[in-house]
């Protein structure tokens, strides 16, 4: 914890025991402060798989269960979120048609939501390329997008967006249209415009603005665990040790730090973040 029982929440945070530091990098989490973590799917690549069927993303998925588990049994506690990468189908569709691409990411999410269903994990993920693609791509990765949020309305789950910078209100308003409560979709990686439920870098700029609005967001350190790529995006302490120097400076309150690192999760995604 960081503070006076207060909880420290990675919102958004990959840890491979495969090809990574795996369970150390947890473990430097926790020295920080941190005290909980959504534990993210990786992409496939992450472990050499190509996938050639919706199926074959089930390896992925129980990496990441196994993952969880070993990090609660160091005492700190980690909610599993499932997905595919977006970036998923513009490789895909390099080696396969598209349709058929899609049609395999599509089939995932469905087997991803299965977890959601089992409870072994609490919330799903998907998005859209955050980089420039062919207009084809980018209608596939809409439908795809839309496959996700209706298996998260059907799942009664939040749902993570990797997507492009912005504030993407067109995903705003498709689950309004969808009968889905908005801040239930998470933008990873946010910006402060976004109508979702920003989950912001820890390092952010606005993050003491935006406490001071009464926003309702979350942090992350979006860490990759990859060894080609140390410290990737930040480091595994970061949301920890940034919440300790803005409640240092006085840049957030601890009532701030309590509603970001406890009440908004507890909101988003229904579980219960307790010391």
């Amino acid at each position: 914890m960081i503070l006076n029982d207060i909880p420290a929440t990675d919102d958004h945070i990959h840890i491979n025991i495969v090809n990574g530091r795996g369970i150390e990098a947890a473990k430097d989490f926790n020295r920080a402060g941190g005290t909980h973590m959504f534990l993210v799917t990786l992409p496939s690549w992450s472990f050499g798989i190509t996938p050639t069927c919706g199926e074959d993303f089930r390896a992925v998925f129980e990496i990441n269960l196994k993952t969880s588990k070993l990090i609660n049994e160091e005492e700190i506690c980690a909610y599993p979120v499932m997905g595919v990468h977006p970036a998923e189908l513009t490789k895909l569709a390099e080696i396969m048609p598209l349709s058929r691409a899609e049609e395999i990411i599509k089939d995932g999410l469905s087997i991803a939501a299965e977890y959601v269903i089992d409870k072994k994990a609490v919330a799903l993920k998907s998005g859209r390329p955050h980089y420039p693609v062919e207009d084809e791509i980018l209608e596939a990765s809409n439908r795809i997008l839309r496959h996700a949020l209706e298996l998260s309305k059907d799942c009664d789950c939040a749902l993570q967006i990797h997507a492009e910078s912005g504030p993407c209100t067109d995903v705003y308003d498709l689950a309004k249209e969808m009968n889905i409560k908005p801040y239930r979709v998470v933008k990873h990686f946010a910006t402060p415009d976004t109508p979702l439920t920003p989950s912001m870098i820890a390092k952010h700029e606005d993050i003491p603005k935006l406490a001071k609005e009464m926003r309702d967001f979350t942090m992350e350190s979006d860490y990759m665990d990859d060894l080609s790529r140390p410290g990737s995006v930040i480091g595994p302490k970061s949301v920890p040790r940034f919440t300790k120097r803005l409640l240092m400076a006085g840049a957030i309150t601890e009532e701030d730090a309590f509603r970001i690192h406890k009440e908004t999760p507890e909101k988003v995604y229904g579980v219960e973040i307790k010391i």
